[in-house]
């Protein structure tokens, strides 16, 4: 996929994804001055980000129904 393709598809920014990339978050390959992303690896960058999300989101609810805020 091109950058483009894999910015939209994680519903971000194609800048935000080419800092991904660079970071070494998700692999690529580049062809000439475009990044290219497997599919594969997208979406298991998607799935480990997902994971992520939902253990802060339990988190923040636990926190929440401790202090009573009624979660």
């Amino acid at each position: 996929m091109t950058a483009q393709q894999a910015a939209d598809l994680l519903n971000v920014s194609r800048s935000f994804l080419l800092k991904l990339l660079d970071e070494g978050q998700i692999p690529y390959r580049s062809v000439g001055v475009n990044q290219i992303v497997r599919l594969d690896d997208l979406l298991a960058f998607k799935r480990k980000d997902d994971e992520v999300k939902l253990k802060i989101a339990d988190h923040l609810t636990a926190d929440a129904q401790e202090l009573g805020m009624g979660y």
